[in-house]
């Protein structure tokens, strides 16, 4: 029997399932998005995220059977961390009730690999690779030497670079999300009227930090918030996503240098930025193969943990073994 997968996704703000079949590839996949939920409060209240898992996922598993035909799957994936521990939790229950169900084995699924190999979803993964991995919650480079064994070799220090993005378009007074709202602000202004730092270009290494950029992003629009206009808006955004864009493609650069290797995974949701993407081909497209998920698979989804899930199958623990949730974990811990 075809070896069908049914993903699950609920590490933060969208729950998510998807049917993934070893050997075919994407069968369906569903999706809800939490922003209006969230957006009255500028950001996620883990609660009403947990809560709100509970009442989607039976739904979205009902619309999935629906619109594949597709009744039980032959094992269960469900993120297990990292991520808000009520969201987590949910997604895991709900996992382990069908898997308890149909007498599946269940796979543990480690948030950041399904980003990592989410290009696979549409294309190929040249292995070994760097991988720049930008989200909410998390930037990092890695050495990645085969599916299941990845190496940190630079780290954020403070914010990751989408937090950044959502506290800066906080502070500037845009909706939520920040990040896409600052990054379409951005396209109408000026990068280079505002001077702002490059964090931590200025001395060897592979580490990020963007609290710096943040404080001075702030500095930047108390000078200009009282009699500014839309177009000083509109400058900021642009100099702040330049030099986040800047730092970011810089640090890649070093990293391919540093490890030999000739192939670049971006994923996680910032890798959706245009200017990043744009600049990543200027600068890197020359000496570098360089990977994206396609658009709707660069932020949380389901798909992407059928698919990881998909490598690590023959691993899978049965339904009645304990089922845990992670709200950190390092891919370095990681042991499929």
């Amino acid at each position: 029997m075809a070896e069908l997968i049914l993903g699950i996704e609920s590490s933060c703000d969208e729950t998510g399932l998807a049917w993934y079949e070893r050997g075919v590839g994407l069968r369906g996949e569903v999706l809800f998005s939490q922003t209006a939920i969230h957006a009255p409060y500028g950001g996620v209240v883990p609660e009403l995220a947990a809560r709100d898992h509970v009442r989607r996922l039976p739904l979205l598993f009902r619309e999935l059977q629906h619109q594949t035909g597709i009744q039980r799957g032959d094992a269960v994936a469900v993120t297990t961390g990292p991520g808000l521990i009520a969201a987590l939790l949910v997604g895991v229950q709900f996992a382990k009730s069908l898997a308890l169900a149909w007498g599946v084995p269940w796979v543990p699924v480690h948030h950041l690999e399904g980003h990592l190999l989410a290009p696979l979803l549409s294309g190929e993964l040249p292995l070994p690779s760097v991988a720049l991995l930008v989200s909410g919650g998390h930037s990092q480079l890695l050495a990645m030497e085969a599916i299941g064994h990845y190496r940190i070799i630079g780290d954020t220090l403070d914010d990751a670079a989408g937090e950044a993005f959502d506290k800066v378009a906080k502070i500037m007074g845009l909706s939520y999300p920040g990040g896409p709202a600052l990054a379409a602000l951005a396209e109408q202004g000026d990068p280079q009227r505002f001077t702002l730092p490059r964090p931590m270009l200025d001395r060897p290494g592979l580490d990020f930090s963007f609290s710096g950029l943040k404080t001075a992003c702030r500095l930047q629009w108390e000078r200009i918030q009282d009699g500014g206009s839309p177009q000083d808006q509109a400058d900021l955004a642009a100099a702040f996503e330049w030099a986040l864009v800047e730092t970011l493609v810089e640090k890649a650069r070093r990293a391919l240098k540093e490890t030999g290797y000739q192939n670049l995974v971006v994923a996680g949701g910032v890798s959706a930025n245009r200017r990043l993407r744009t600049h990543l081909g200027q600068v890197l497209g020359q000496t570098a193969a360089i990977h994206y998920p396609k658009l709707a698979h660069c932020t949380d989804n389901a798909a992407m943990i059928a698919l990881a899930a998909s490598f690590h199958l023959d691993a899978g623990q049965s339904p009645l073994a304990p089922f845990a949730a992670r709200a950190r974990w390092s891919l370095e811990e990681y042991a499929p």
